[in-house]
């Protein structure tokens, strides 16, 4: 990874071996390592691919060996598929002009106030807005997947239990409603889903069962 030089980038060997050591002189700074990028992911849809990021810049995973989480990712613009595998293993990726942040700067980075800040400073470098609301919700669950895991389990037992829905989770912005019927793909994903069709931009789990 970043084994060619270039303009802030000094590979350990040319060619061969990314920067290594100027990651851990980074480190030794106390804060954690961005991975930052003008375009991100592209023809990196791979879940390797996020996991060779991670693991430079995440953080271990309690007794899950050879394998990190969490990290952070910023771009102008971060590939759609490698946007979602790092929701997946607990990063926060988000999209943002980085033409004024360069390597070795020490930002501050709001989520909840859509903004970035050098360190110490009330001086603004860019603004944002997420992607999706729950994505600070992955975030704390430790990724996509255990959030969508343990929001279905909470649902379920509070059911069993007579309780109302549980409204702490954020929820996914949903399209507008619409007259029009639904084609037969969406059907069959909405029959999947236990509803009547799904639409193009809707938040939907399929219903699953487990055979043993």
């Amino acid at each position: 990874m970043l084994k060619m030089a270039r303009d802030g980038i000094v590979p350990d060997v040319q060619g061969a071996i990314g920067p290594m050591k100027q990651i851990e002189e980074m480190r030794g700074q106390g804060f954690p390592i961005a991975y930052v990028g003008d375009v991100v992911g592209t023809g990196s849809s791979r879940k390797s691919a996020t996991n060779s990021v991670l693991w430079f810049f995440g953080d271990d995973v309690p007794y899950v060996p050879n394998k990190r989480a969490g990290g952070f990712c910023f771009g102008s613009k971060i590939a759609p598929i490698f946007y979602n595998t790092m929701e997946d293993a607990g990063a926060l990726p988000i999209e943002f002009d980085v033409s004024n942040i360069n390597m070795g700067d020490v930002i501050d980075v709001y989520p909840y106030a859509g903004k970035v800040c050098k360190h110490d400073s009330d001086e603004v470098i860019t603004t944002f807005e997420m992607k999706t609301p729950v994505l600070l919700d992955e975030v704390r669950a430790g990724g996509r997947i255990p959030l969508i895991i343990g929001r279905g389990l909470t649902s379920k037992a509070r059911a069993e239990l007579g309780l109302p829905e549980f409204d702490l989770f954020k929820t996914p912005d949903q399209p507008a409603e619409s007259t029009k019927g639904y084609t037969l793909a969406q059907k069959m994903v909405g029959k999947a889903c236990g509803v009547a069709g799904v639409r193009p931009g809707t938040y939907c789990e399929p219903k699953m069962t487990t055979v043993v």
